[in-house]
């Protein structure tokens, strides 16, 4: 497969899009993500929200200049991502996660396939995984995900519901921070707060049923890391994930199907606890 030409002069350039930096707590992480951003080849705009206003996320804020954002409203992971998305006055944005980091082509990567898109909903990369200051390329759970999408590395499926809706229902294989959402083409999405870790799959079924096209580039734009405190390790650990994903699988198949299909994902899934 050939990586995409520049972004160059189309419907949306650097300026129409933002990294909403979703802070929580004091993340040791938290200052790499931003720089990861700051460095990108594409320059956009990047704002940091956040439910805990502690003087570590505001301290950060100050050092590189960024505006910092403060969620009064609903809590919860639903809760602040809906916040981060509305406070993003772009056409265009992105909910980065604290402690992941990105690659310098990851803008210019998803403006590319963005416009090459006629009526996108949203945008997502390949990613890596980042364990213990380690890069991650490929393990059981990347080679399934990038098996599932490979369809989508071909444009023509983009637009495709039964395509996108047929990947979905075997898994959540769109990592969510690899995302940008087109937000004048999702008007009325949000995040749905009744899940603690899933509310990212539940949403993509949803969009998925809406007519427009999934811009995917197979190209890593970014690492999501893997550690003992991140919410999908301890959800994984605590087994709450199974309810959940059991939950999501029921949007697309009868009962007993989604029981057979969520036994083989689990064992997937397990590659992501730390050994």
């Amino acid at each position: 497969m050939k990586k995409m030409k520049s972004a160059g002069k189309g419907r949306y350039g650097p300026e129409a899009h933002t990294f909403a930096v979703c802070a929580y707590g004091e993340s040791p992480y938290l200052e790499e993500c931003i720089c990861s951003l700051l460095d990108q080849n594409l320059k956009s705009r990047i704002i940091i929200v956040t439910s805990t206003p502690n003087v570590h996320i505001a301290s950060i804020a100050e050092k590189y200049s960024l505006s910092m954002y403060v969620n009064t409203g609903e809590k919860g992971l639903a809760g602040d991502w809906n916040f981060a998305y509305m406070c993003a006055d772009t056409p265009l944005v992105t909910l980065a996660h604290q402690d992941d980091r990105y690659y310098k082509n990851y803008t210019e990567d998803v403006l590319a396939v963005l416009n090459s898109c006629r009526h996108p909903l949203l945008a997502f990369t390949d990613y890596n995984e980042l364990r213990e200051g380690h890069t991650v390329a490929s393990n059981r759970l990347l080679k399934v995900k990038r098996t599932m999408l490979f369809p989508l590395r071909f444009h023509f499926f983009w637009g495709s519901r039964f395509v996108r809706r047929r990947i979905l229902s075997l898994g959540n294989a769109v990592c969510c921070p690899s995302v940008t959402f087109v937000k004048s083409n999702l008007p009325g999405f949000y995040f749905r707060n009744n899940m603690k870790s899933n509310i990212d799959w539940q949403a993509w079924e949803e969009v998925s049923r809406k007519k427009g096209g999934f811009a995917y580039t197979a190209f890593p734009g970014m690492e999501h890391r893997i550690h003992p405190d991140s919410t999908t390790s301890s959800l994984l650990e605590a087994k709450e994930r199974r309810r959940e994903d059991l939950q999501v699988l029921r949007s697309f198949w009868p009962g007993w199907m989604a029981g057979i299909i969520e036994h083989f994902y689990q064992k997937a899934e397990n590659s992501n606890e730390l050994r």
